[in-house]
């Protein structure tokens, strides 16, 4: 899948994700979905944002999770003697 609004570059946020043409990073955009915003609350407080751009940073994000792979570990018990 391609992403028109999605890019990484080394020297923007270390290379995260972000929505192109800002600094904002797909990561923030979940946090503040996590918070309760909306897609509406993101594209109004950061107006150099487009909902479609916001919309394909939750779907990058989406693809990324739907390939996680993981690895369940169990802690070891430590009887007490």
């Amino acid at each position: 899948m391609e992403f028109r609004h999605i890019v990484s570059n080394p020297g923007i946020l270390g290379g995260k994700p972000i929505i192109r043409g800002s600094r904002i990073s797909v990561q923030l955009i979940l946090e503040w979905l996590a918070s309760g915003a909306t897609i509406q609350d993101i594209v109004r407080k950061y107006s150099h944002l487009t909902e479609e751009g916001v919309k394909e940073a939750i779907l990058y994000a989406s693809n990324f999770m739907a390939n996680e792979i993981l690895i369940e570990v169990e802690a070891p018990v430590h009887e007490n003697f």
